[in-house]
């Protein structure tokens, strides 16, 4: 009985989709994966340090290299003053998120998720003895306020996961709502894990700032990051846990006890490109965000009702304002099954109270899916379930 929690749990709805689309050939606007192989001097670094570098255990929390370089990079990008001990490198940002909840969270403890969330909280968070406290936002503009939070947190809470640019919703959270938040986990002493892999992802005039800047947040925030997603890269899984010593302490015990380490010559080539490649940081969300841009004017010309994304790989569109009546799950199905096109059901992001009228869609493709993507979509919108 032990096993329960995962042993019942369903396939993910990205592995079904996914699995979907292999099978019957469909493109897969699904997962949120990228066409572009990614930096080329990178592969090449990480390529040489195979062959020539050093492949045996590296320290448990990471390569002093990389730890410093990362401190480094979150100094010179978001004005964070992290040393390099306060750097933990993880096996990907789940494996963080993993170490945060096995080793902060004692059995009751409440954690307030909002929802949508990634799919992979829930899970862990019980896992750990945890009882999770939803807080559901909604489109199209996703916020949260003050009454929201404080029917969420109690004396009991513990902490709150917070993932900020948002998947599946492409928003990147207002100060205020962050100033509201840091409020009120500051009012009960809770810690903040803040899943920030698409800090780097952000469009236009649209700005990341890390919850763990906010008064009263740097010793009580857990900040994540991954290099998979900051380089494109996301099946190197080398992440990051930032936070205050006391904090670090703690996660980097249980760090131990998961992965215990991460691929060395993929961490070198990390620190490397953390060091040197500052033109990718400026050029790789111009050209995300071309593609965003050409995927929305495409879908709107094919009558799809396109919500606003100002960070991650995805946008959403709405169904009942696209003229659909389907539910997104049922929609998602026959686009994939009948169009050839995979997309992903924003229901599923939900445990309860699910808004099932939205579906994600990734853009991190190159042109001619994305064109393709939403001639296939155009013909499943118009194939059945759209009002006359």
């Amino acid at each position: 009985m032990a096993n329960a929690i995962f042993s019942s749990l369903p396939t993910t709805v990205f592995e079904e989709m996914s699995g979907l689309a292999r099978t019957l050939g469909a493109i897969n606007l699904g997962q949120g994966f990228p066409d572009d192989p990614g930096p080329e001097p990178l592969r090449a670094k990480a390529a040489d340090l195979v062959l020539n570098g050093y492949n045996q255990y590296p320290p448990m929390a990471g390569l002093p290299e990389l730890r410093q370089a990362v401190a480094d990079h979150y100094n010179r990008t978001q004005g964070l003053d992290f040393e390099a001990a306060e750097i933990t490198v993880t096996s990907g940002a789940t494996e963080a998120l993993a170490a945060c909840f096995l080793g902060l969270i004692e059995p009751g403890d409440e954690v307030v998720v909002f929802q949508p969330f990634y799919d992979a909280y829930l899970p862990m968070i019980r896992r750990a003895g945890g009882v999770p406290k939803l807080v559901s936002l909604k489109p199209p503009h996703w916020r949260f306020d003050r009454a929201m939070l404080e029917a969420a947190f109690t004396p009991r809470t513990r902490m709150v996961v917070l993932n900020n640019p948002v998947n599946p919703t492409g928003v990147v959270i207002p100060d205020e709502d962050l100033a509201l938040l840091a409020e009120v986990c500051v009012a009960h002493d809770a810690i903040a894990v803040c899943d920030e892999v698409w800090e780097q992802v952000v469009f236009g005039n649209a700005r990341h700032r890390p919850l763990i800047a906010y008064p009263g947040m740097r010793e009580r925030t857990v900040k994540i990051g991954s290099a998979g997603k900051m380089f494109g890269l996301t099946g190197w899984k080398v992440g990051f846990l930032c936070a205050a010593p006391g904090l670090t302490h703690a996660l980097s015990r249980t760090h131990q006890f998961l992965t215990f380490t991460t691929a060395p010559n993929l961490q070198a080539a990390v620190a490397w490109g953390l060091a040197n490649l500052g033109d990718w940081f400026r050029d790789m969300p111009r050209t995300l965000e071309r593609s965003r841009d050409r995927l929305t004017e495409g879908l709107r010309r094919e009558g799809f009702a396109v919500l606003p994304s100002a960070g991650t790989y995805f946008l959403n569109i709405d169904l009942p304002g696209s003229g659909i009546t389907e539910g997104d799950r049922d929609f998602c199905l026959r686009a994939v099954k009948a169009a050839g096109v995979a997309a992903i059901p924003v229901s599923a992001f939900y445990e309860a109270d699910k808004v099932s009228s939205i579906v994600r869609l990734c853009f991190s493709k190159g042109d001619a899916t994305l064109d393709e993507g939403v001639v296939r979509l155009a013909k499943a919108r118009e194939s059945k379930g759209a009002d006359a």
